[in-house]
């Protein structure tokens, strides 16, 4: 039996029919360091409050998944050491032996889907890393689109992967990628790319028709909203492009690989830029937390 448990302000909401957005936890858990960590879980959290929703951060503590965190467990998770990153592959047995972990993409959205919640802000989902011909390094981010019903809101996937092979994958598992107020896909660090974005939609409430009307014909999985981060807060695509080749190169020589290669090239981006990609970061994530607290409002009055 699954044990969940709801943070009181999330109960409530549940109660009254508030939207709620869900929002991921390895960000405190995996992001940055602590008290920076809590302090931007509690500017998201704020973000998807003043935009009319309510958040519920997803965790999984001692084998019961938290859907919004209390103050003082939100700390807790701030501080705690070596806490599991889960994914699909991990998060049933994270729960079955009385694990602690921090959701992932696709651990956030099994848990949103199990909450009844069907809007999920994020910073960029993962995807297709470079090499993965010989690799086969693929994100569950993009199989849990394809299968589980919720929306994601992301700055695209992260720049640091193979972006047009992730766009053929999920292209080929039937999500419907859209892009807000334009046509390029966004770059997640860069607000544009060279790259079309498969669709286009410039209101919350066309991405919340569109979601119900998924459900509506029986089409399985989620959509990949991609909101651009604001302008003011990017870092262009031409100044990034050498120094992600440059992680990139790096990580190859010191033969980095499977999971340790995502955190070694934001590591070495961070360093790179002089922590602008940090803070080009938590501008998105919070852009993106504003965008799902509109669609899960439009979505509540459908």
């Amino acid at each position: 039996m699954i044990k969940i448990t709801y943070s009181a302000e999330v109960a409530a909401a549940r109660a009254a029919g508030t939207p709620i957005v869900a929002l991921e936890s390895t960000i405190i858990t995996h992001g940055m360091p602590y008290p920076q960590n809590v302090e931007v879980a509690a500017l998201v959290e704020d973000d998807v409050r003043g935009a009319g929703a309510v958040p519920a951060t997803m965790a999984v503590i001692d084998g019961v998944l938290h859907v919004g965190l209390e103050a003082d467990v939100l700390q807790a998770l701030g501080k705690a050491q070596d806490v599991a990153k889960l994914s699909r592959a991990d998060f049933a047995a994270c729960l079955a032996t009385g694990g602690t972990g921090a959701t992932t993409v696709a651990a956030t959205m099994i848990a949103a889907r199990l909450a009844g919640i069907s809007v999920f802000a994020t910073g960029g989902i993962g995807g297709v890393h470079k090499g993965a011909e010989q690799t086969f390094d693929i994100s569950a981010d993009l199989m849990e689109l394809a299968q589980t019903p919720v929306t994601v809101v992301a700055a695209g996937a992260k720049a640091i992967l193979d972006v047009p092979k992730t766009l053929e994958v999920l292209e080929t598992q039937g999500v419907p990628v859209i892009a807000y107020g334009q046509d390029s896909f966004p770059a997640f660090w860069s607000a544009t790319s060279d790259l079309k974005a498969p669709l286009r939609m410039d209101s919350a409430a066309e991405i919340a028709r569109a979601h119900a009307m998924r459900g509506a014909i029986g089409l399985p999985g989620g959509q990949l909203v991609a909101n651009p981060i604001p302008r003011q807060d990017e870092i262009p695509a031409e100044d990034l492009a050498p120094i992600i080749a440059q992680a990139q190169s790096e990580a190859d020589a010191q033969g980095v690989s499977g999971k340790g290669v995502t955190p070694f090239l934001l590591q070495r981006i961070f360093e790179l830029t002089n922590g602008k990609s940090l803070e080009s970061n938590i501008a998105l994530v919070r852009n993106n937390a504003r965008l799902a607290a509109e669609i899960a409002k439009e979505m509540a009055k459908l």
